[in-house]
């Protein structure tokens, strides 16, 4: 059977190279963040840039000795970028080659039929058709994981000496990562054309070719409960995204519109008709026959609409909703920043001396520590503070215990670590500084969270400058005297400026930063979905070619066919968008809610060109990829070729 297979993709190599082409780019995707990943793992700093502690152990857990990395060794950074790339890679991959696969399938329809007369059992096909499946796969996916190993050191050397890898990277052993890559390739390949196999497998001899003309009226009830499951875990996912979620709204925000699509996708062949309805009243009034008989295409192969549809709504559900949750998450440190400092005059640099003019200058000196817990240590950020001073300059809010009686062996911690971890006024916090002491700090005070401004850790100055000698201030917040004007005290002071500026220069870095990841998790996906969108569209269009051929003997001419199809497309594509709009919108508001609580004044920044791109690039894409296979089908075609 497997040679049957063989022969089968040989023979009819064009209807696979859609599949081909679509597994072998993700698998080099795949492959790509699995070796630069790889190559994170292996990387081993300098012993400088590492500290051993010893965990403490507790509840059979034995203490261990683990080295810590600091802050210049880190590529956490770059290794959770790189399996989210994987994860959304692998996520769309699993959506390309589940429709191509069945676009292929469904074109032999006749062929399978065949088959059958002459004696081939339901498993005989299922099982030659995941064959095809096999083949085509470990030719695509050695294929990507060939590409993938070449372009690996370009990847290390331009994600080496950034923010998500501060380090020089190079290639690891790539065996491992790209065995990962091809197997996973291998695994997408059967998931996608099991589906595929089991309808071909369905077909009886004598329906075979009805089958092949006219979708079957209903969807099966496996696919409804499934699909039901998964919209209502998705929405089960939506009522988490809250305040209290903290960190995780981000992560949900990003997972829970892939459940969503996966759901929309199962029930899409429902939720495609009654869309493409709405969709299709100003077309109709607007061209009359063209965009009836597109109506009457789309409503009448829900299934063939809906594997359109699916890509276009995996990236447009995606990528808006990742947009508007980073610009909200910017949106919300800018308000936050806003309102934790109090006072007016920010300095960079060495703070200024005591001079006229001057009420307080909060020049807090910034730490790190290594936090140690049972069984794992972290690094921290701390920063050494006068309480008294600190209070006046920046919002301290105390939520709980006197912040107050921070002084020696001391810690104040925000709200969220307390969350967290469980602190409470009065633990004991077991820290390493990096001079190698091993302290334990007490906590005197649990203060409201001020991402951007306050650490998550606060301690008395007197202890960081005892433990970090050479530590340098990096910032300052000036109170200036009563009467005088900041902006005067600004210019007498080097490296000082409004507090208003520096907040707009610190909301200015938080979207560059926010930019630049997009850009790595978007940017593979946003490239893949296009090749998939395309993809899909052109072999939707090149199995038509005995449909456009009808259409011309009953006397429709070639610029009426185009514009049913230009119609046609554009009403898959505007539903696939509808649908992704309104998955975006969704996430946008609980993700906005959840980030702005308690901040008041928060500006909304909706970023309109990019995702009005989106949504163009989708349309062009949809509409360029069934109309270029037309006009080609319509001059190579003549309406005689009928009756063939």
């Amino acid at each position: 059977m497997f040679s049957l297979s063989r022969q089968t993709v040989r023979r009819n190599w064009s209807l696979y190279a859609g599949s081909f082409v679509a597994l072998a780019v993700g698998v080099f995707l795949l492959g790509l963040a699995a070796t630069a990943t790889a190559a994170t793992i292996a990387y081993r700093g300098p012993a400088s840039a590492s500290i051993a502690v010893t965990t403490l152990g507790g509840d059979g857990t034995p203490p261990e000795r683990v080295k810590v990395p600091l802050s210049d060794a880190d590529v956490s950074g770059l290794q959770t970028v790189l399996s989210m790339v994987g994860t959304l890679c692998g996520f769309i991959t699993i959506f390309v080659i589940a429709s191509t696969f069945a676009f292929a399938v469904a074109s032999r329809r006749r062929e399978l039929g065949l088959l059958r007369l002459i004696g081939a059992t339901p498993r005989q096909i299922r099982r030659m058709v995941l064959g095809e499946a096999l083949v085509v796969a470990l030719a695509a996916s050695l294929t990507g994981a060939f590409f993938a190993q070449l372009a690996t050191p370009l990847l290390l050397r331009k994600a080496s000496y950034t923010e998500l890898a501060p380090v020089k990277l190079e290639p690891a052993s790539p065996w491992v990562p790209l065995a990962i890559a091809v197997g996973a390739g291998l695994l997408v390949a059967m998931l996608g054309a099991r589906s595929a196999a089991r309808r071909a497998a369905r077909v009886a001899p004598v329906d075979a070719l009805r089958e092949a003309a006219l979708e079957p009226p209903r969807i099966g009830p496996v696919r409804i409960v499934f699909g039901v499951v998964f919209l209502a875990g998705a929405i089960a996912m939506l009522t988490l995204i809250r305040p209290s979620s903290g960190e995780g709204a981000v992560p949900l925000a990003m997972f829970t519109p892939m459940v969503l699509v996966i759901a929309l996708t199962l029930l899409a062949p429902v939720v495609v008709p009654p869309v493409a309805r709405l969709w299709a009243v100003p077309v109709v009034a607007w061209t009359q026959v063209s965009g009836r008989l597109a109506r009457s295409n789309v409503l009448a192969a829900p299934r063939r609409s809906a594997s359109l549809a699916a890509p276009i709504l995996a990236i447009s559900a995606i990528a808006g909703s990742m947009v508007l949750s980073l610009s909200f998450a910017a949106d919300s440190a800018e308000a936050t920043i806003r309102d934790a400092v109090r006072a007016p005059i920010v300095v960079t640099g060495a703070p200024p001396a005591d001079g006229p003019g001057l009420k307080a200058v909060d020049a807090g000196l910034p730490v790190q520590l290594v936090r140690v817990a049972a069984d794992y240590a972290q690094l921290e950020d701390a920063e050494g503070i006068d309480p008294a001073i600190a209070s006046q300059t920046r919002d301290l809010r105390v939520l709980s215990g006197d912040l107050g009686k921070l002084s020696g062996n001391t810690v104040a911690v925000s709200k969220e670590m307390s969350g967290f971890e469980g602190y409470r006024v009065g633990d004991e916090v077991s820290v390493v500084f990096l001079d190698r002491a091993a302290v334990k700090l007490r906590v005197v005070a649990v203060v409201k969270d001020a991402f951007g401004v306050n650490p998550s850790f606060l301690i008395p100055l007197g202890v960081a400058r005892q433990h970090s000698p050479g530590a340098q201030v990096e910032r300052s917040f000036v109170v200036p005297a009563d009467g005088t004007d900041p902006a005067e005290l600004v210019r007498r002071i080097p490296g000082a400026q409004l507090a208003t500026g520096w907040e707009a220069d610190q909301a200015v870095g938080v979207r560059k930063g926010n930019q630049l990841g997009l850009v790595l998790l978007l940017g593979p996906a946003a490239l893949y979905s296009a090749i998939a969108i395309a993809n899909t569209l052109l072999m939707g269009s090149l199995q038509r070619r005995q449909e456009f051929v009808t259409s011309r003997l009953l006397g429709a001419t070639p610029a009426q066919i185009r514009r049913m199809v230009l119609w046609e497309s554009a009403l898959v594509g505007a539903v696939a968008l509808s649908l992704g709009t309104a998955i975006t919108v969704a996430v946008g508001i609980l993700i906005r809610h959840a980030m702005t609580a308690g901040v008041v004044d928060v500006p909304v920044t909706v970023p309109w060109g990019v995702l009005l791109g989106i949504g163009a690039l989708c349309l062009t894409l949809a509409v360029g990829s069934a109309l270029a296979p037309t006009t080609y089908i319509l001059r190579r075609s003549q309406p005689a070729a009928a009756v063939e």
